[in-house]
């Protein structure tokens, strides 16, 4: 009797046990739930893209490459990849503050002032954009006009191509700026503009810019070298070049601060490599026919410094 008791009790321990077990496990699994071979999270890989318009369409267009990065993170249990499109640069970088975007790729101006400004992000690499490793801007003038040298500008108006155009606004203007010009926008071509001064004014679009400049309504314009080596032979020897800034990369990809570390060295892996893979590089071609991406030459605190060197000194004048 007493045998029979201890049994029983010992089984409706087991059976306890059994159960406390089996609790314990979907807790622990529920936990787990969305942890890859790595130890990264499952979760949504979001990309952060700048367009004030067509937001579909930017979403259309880079879906097939974050799903390629999501895809490479994890297999199984998958990773979904998602895109948000800001209208600014300001909008981005919340994002990138309240983790809403993980990653995001931009020019060398509009990175400069997420990273360094906002401080929402970092630089991770550099992109290829266009098949296109570097640019820098073009400062020029009609061949036969009177302004032979940039002290000639003093007094007159430059065109620049674009407000948010790194080569075609921000290279030149910082550039002009160092060298101790003083700059002042202006709604329009004028006549008289100060002696102490370089009026400018935006065409908006490469064709009306290199017009302008032609047609002698404004004393120079500046787009970027790309730009300038896209010209027919004609206008091209219409014109004459007074300087050249320094070049930056093409395109840059940066990373949220606070981003783990962990999936920081998963993306870098992945993007480092996408253009050795086929079904990468196919990609890459569709998404403004980028090259690859690659590490920053010298590293990345010097290309941060670069940038600081770039953007940071023409501010503060």
């Amino acid at each position: 009797m007493t045998l029979m008791f201890v049994t029983r009790q010992t089984r409706k321990l087991g059976f306890v046990c059994a159960i406390a077990n089996l609790l314990f496990d979907v807790i622990l699994g529920s936990r787990a739930v969305g942890q890859t071979p790595g130890g990264l999270e499952a979760k949504t890989i979001t990309l952060g893209i700048v367009s004030p318009i067509n937001e579909k369409k930017i979403e259309e267009h880079f879906r097939d490459f974050v799903r390629y990065v999501a895809r490479r993170l994890s297999p199984a249990p998958p990773i979904e990849g998602s895109i948000v499109v800001a209208p600014t640069q300001s909008g981005l970088a919340n994002l990138l503050t309240e983790q809403k975007v993980d990653f995001y790729m931009e020019s060398p101006y509009p990175t400069y002032l997420i990273n360094n400004v906002y401080g929402a992000g970092k630089l991770l690499l550099r992109r290829w954009k266009g098949g296109m490793a570097d640019y820098y801007a073009v400062i020029f003038t009609k061949r036969n006009s009177e302004t032979r040298r940039l002290e000639d500008l003093g007094g007159k108006i430059i065109a620049f191509e674009d407000p948010g155009s790194t080569s075609g606004h921000f290279l030149p203007k910082f550039f002009l700026s160092r060298l101790g010009f003083k700059l002042s926008q202006k709604t329009r071509i004028e006549p008289n503009v100060s002696a102490g001064e370089v009026g400018y004014i935006f065409a908006y679009s490469q064709d009306k810019l290199v017009d302008l400049v032609l047609t002698k309504q404004v004393a120079a314009g500046a787009f970027s070298n790309d730009d300038y080596a896209t010209l027919g032979k004609r206008k091209k020897s219409d014109i004459r070049v007074l300087a050249e800034t320094e070049k930056l990369p093409r395109h840059f990809v940066s990373v949220r601060k606070d981003l783990d570390p962990a999936l920081v060295t998963q993306l870098e892996k992945i993007l480092l490599s996408m253009h050795q893979d086929p079904q990468g590089q196919r990609i890459l071609q569709r998404t403004d026919g980028t090259t690859k991406f690659d590490e920053f030459p010298g590293g990345e605190a010097a290309m941060r410094q670069r940038l600081l060197d770039t953007f940071y000194s023409a501010e503060k004048k």
